[in-house]
């Protein structure tokens, strides 16, 4: 296990049991986000650091009962948080780092990351292992339910344009990793960013 492995699995291990409950209101700021990937009935799609599972029923509802949902994340006792919120029963959950995912290229249709960009160990690598298993035209969604400034706030910290979720760095970061950076809100109560995945095909489906 390498020292990145271990400095999020201390983070988040303690604080799993007590997750949903320091933040009970930010369930329709999942789901309305969670609504803008563009799913549709059928498609496949991964909650990458999915942590207590918070979007799999919203990323459920957008695929229906014949998609896929898969939740991965890398902190046992937050799956374990999940499955105990019942929300396993929208989505298969994995222990898996987004590093590495157990995916083959190409298979999803989108991936949904909440609070994601400030836990990679490798941000362009690990952004560009997303790329790898998300077909072309399919899309990526970054978010928080809370923006860079509230959420600096919140962490006694001002926020910093050396933030990987500001803008500039966010849309470079994205472009290296097979990305283009779509839209990107960062409001009090929201930061979404959403872009899509380049190659073959990527002027996208019918």
């Amino acid at each position: 296990m390498t020292d990145e492995h271990t400095s999020v699995l201390d983070f988040f291990t303690p604080r799993a049991a007590g997750w949903d409950s320091r933040f009970p209101d930010d369930g329709p700021a999942y789901a309305a986000a969670a609504g803008l990937l563009g799913l549709r009935p059928g498609d496949a799609v991964l909650d990458a650091g999915c942590g207590t599972g918070r979007a799999l029923p919203a990323l459920r509802a957008a695929v229906g009962p014949k998609g896929t949902v898969l939740g991965a994340d890398l902190t046992p006792a937050m799956l374990t948080e999940a499955v105990r919120a019942g929300r396993d029963g929208s989505g298969a959950l994995l222990r898996a780092d987004v590093a590495r995912l157990p995916l083959r290229d190409g298979v999803l249709d989108a991936v949904f990351g909440a609070g994601l960009i400030s836990h990679l160990s490798r941000p362009e690598a690990d952004v560009a292992e997303l790329a790898r298993v998300v077909r072309p035209g399919g899309t990526l969604a970054l978010f928080h339910p809370i923006g860079r400034a509230a959420l600096a706030a919140r962490q006694g910290r001002s926020v910093s344009d050396g933030d990987l979720r500001a803008e500039p760095r966010l849309r470079v970061l994205l472009a290296g990793a097979g990305w283009r950076l779509e839209s990107y809100t960062d409001e009090d109560d929201r930061f979404l960013a959403l872009a899509v995945r380049q190659g073959q095909g990527v002027s996208g489906r019918s």
